[in-house]
């Protein structure tokens, strides 16, 4: 039997960040460990991210398209694929039909709020559970709920042992992670780096990830200029390592969330959008993480707040620690890879 060809056909943009293709990349990767060939329908934003993070994953070329152009033309391309994985909140079930035309099809959502046409539905929450999809699936379509099945990058499981016996030393924080989202949505990157500032000692540092296009990225690379204690890291490849090195994060409530948990990485969550809401707050329920939102009116001070007493309390950072680092393994992607390969290989020996 020859490579099962699988098409990936994800959201991406200022609005919506990049967690979509980011995840769906590293679902790709394990796809491709298994034996699968992967190619991305790559509008600009998505290919924006591509180029940043999968230069080498093949892409077919898409305009900026509106909802049902995009649809027309990811049914075109499907075409010559056996199976599609779909990863973007404006697409329900007729869709997803339209898109597929029969063929195997993965649905990530994080909703469960809207009709899906899928074979398998991946929801990574925390608080998700089956009786949330009643009414939303066709009959027979299988759930792959939780966190144990978010697609996190190998290399953070890599390092889950050393973090977990880093996290026990208990040491002071020395270095703080702060990752809000490639695209910095509202600039809120420089906001929260504003308020952070005043708060560290001289001998703390801000390691601060943004993408390239960042808006508060051109005033932050003018003040670490000036400000040893502030560290900008664009487009960076080394999120493991920099999640391994972090003693703090202050992080976004997307798909990070589960590579801070894997690291056991203690975490000021901050909801920027209202799908990350849900999540957030099932993690601060389980005590994995202190969560604002960014909506708040009162926000700023509610995160100086936090962000003080975050640093002045080792204790509420190692139960913060060791409740994220049950959430999960980050072994999700290669796990969901064999359940939607062996879905496929079904179909295509039929």
């Amino acid at each position: 039997m020859s490579a099962p060809r699988i098409l990936f056909v994800a959201n991406a943009g200022p609005a919506v960040g990049g967690g979509h293709v980011m995840r769906c990349l590293t679902l790709a990767r394990a796809l491709q460990d298994d034996g699968a060939a992967c190619a991305f329908l790559a509008t600009p934003a998505v290919a924006a991210v591509l180029e940043a993070f999968g230069a080498d994953v093949a892409r077919l070329p898409a305009d900026d398209l509106s909802p049902p152009d995009l649809v027309a033309r990811a049914a075109e391309a499907a075409r010559d694929f056996d199976a599609l994985v779909i990863d973007h909140y404006g697409l329900s079930a007729p869709d997803h039909r339209a898109i597929a035309g029969g063929r195997p099809t993965l649905v990530i959502d994080d909703l469960a709020d809207r009709p899906l046409a899928a074979d398998l539905v991946l929801d990574s929450g925390p608080a998700r559970k089956a009786v949330d999809y009643d009414g939303l699936l066709p009959a027979g379509a299988e759930l792959l709920l939780g966190p144990n099945n978010a697609p996190v990058r190998p290399a953070f499981a890599v390092l889950r042992k050393a973090a977990l016996a880093r996290r026990a030393e208990a040491g002071p924080v020395r270095r703080v992670l702060v990752s809000l989202g490639l695209t910095d949505v509202g600039g809120i990157t420089g906001r929260v780096v504003d308020l952070m500032l005043p708060l560290i000692g001289e001998d703390t540092a801000l390691d601060v990830v943004l993408g390239s296009g960042a808006p508060s990225l051109p005033r932050l690379q003018a003040l670490a200029a000036a400000e040893p204690r502030l560290a900008v890291h664009v487009d960076s490849q080394d999120m493991p390592r920099l999640t391994l090195e972090a003693d703090l994060a202050v992080g976004a409530g997307g798909s990070t969330s589960w590579e801070r948990c894997v690291l056991a990485l203690p975490t000021l969550q901050l909801v920027l959008a209202a799908n990350q809401r849900e999540a957030s707050a099932a993690l601060a329920g389980a005590d994995a993480v202190l969560a604002l939102d960014v909506a708040d009116p009162d926000f700023d001070a509610a995160f100086a707040e936090a962000f003080a007493r975050l640093l002045a309390e080792p204790l509420l950072r190692d139960r913060l620690s060791a409740a994220s680092a049950a959430v999960c393994d980050g072994r999700g992607a290669a796990r969901v890879a064999e359940r939607f390969l062996g879905a496929v290989n079904k179909t295509l020996s039929l």
